[in-house]
């Protein structure tokens, strides 16, 4: 029997995902910058703070959604499921590989001291698009999927 709770449970992570992402990610990120008073080593300081707080909300966000989907029995495809597959492993490569390399851009540019040659922030930027464009189609499909359960009962 298919878990109406778990859904519910999905999707409200799922959407809470997405307005963590789009809120940090592509408003505060660029819009930190443009406060009077913010020079780059403060707009770099309050960056590794904040992208720190949303990994981790992400993390568990994800990990909530994951185990519904395991163990809530959320009936889907695995084709529709590889959305949020993908978000997850993106989440994971963040975790353990973009963010301290960044973190460590970063604490060179508030040393002033010179940077190596890197295209991570492009990488960075590129994930957090594809990660945004998966959760999104991983919700509308398990809203799609919500309501021809609640149109069966």
């Amino acid at each position: 029997m298919k878990s109406n709770k778990g859904y519910n449970v999905a999707i409200a992570s799922t959407f809470i995902w997405i307005g963590f992402l789009c809120a940090i990610s592509f408003m505060e990120a660029w819009l930190k910058f443009r406060a009077p008073g913010v020079t780059i080593e403060i707009g770099l300081g309050i960056g590794k703070l904040v992208f720190g707080a949303l990994n981790k909300v992400e993390i568990v966000l994800s990990i909530i959604i994951l185990f519904n989907l395991l163990v809530n029995n959320i009936g889907m495809p695995f084709a529709q499921k590889v959305y949020f597959y993908v978000a997850f492993v993106i989440v994971i490569l963040e975790t353990f590989w973009a963010l301290p390399a960044l973190d460590k851009i970063a604490n060179l540019v508030i040393q002033d001291r010179p940077l190596p040659a890197s295209n991570l922030h492009i990488y960075y930027v590129v994930m957090e698009v594809i990660k945004l464009g998966c959760l999104i189609l991983f919700g509308l499909y398990l809203l799609n999927k919500k309501s021809s359960i609640s149109l069966k009962k």
